[in-house]
């Protein structure tokens, strides 16, 4: 199954602060350990590491989360 995004994408997600840009730097189809919680990720329901273009800061989102920037 092809996904929304790949490694390299820039992307836009909402945070506390606002809109947020960034890019993609890895895409998870299993599940994961992640800023110490449990992330459960598949190849049909992956999850999104995206770092913030302004603040470097590194999150990540399910698909529904993240939009083209």
């Amino acid at each position: 199954m092809a996904h929304a995004f790949k490694k390299g994408d820039h992307v836009r997600w909402n945070s506390d602060v606002g809109q947020i840009v960034g890019v993609v730097t890895r895409v998870h189809t299993q599940d994961v350990e992640f800023m110490g919680r449990h992330r459960t990720a598949s190849k049909e329901e992956p999850q999104y590491e995206v770092k913030s273009d302004k603040t470097g800061h590194v999150a990540m989102h399910k698909e529904g989360a993240l939009a083209k920037a």
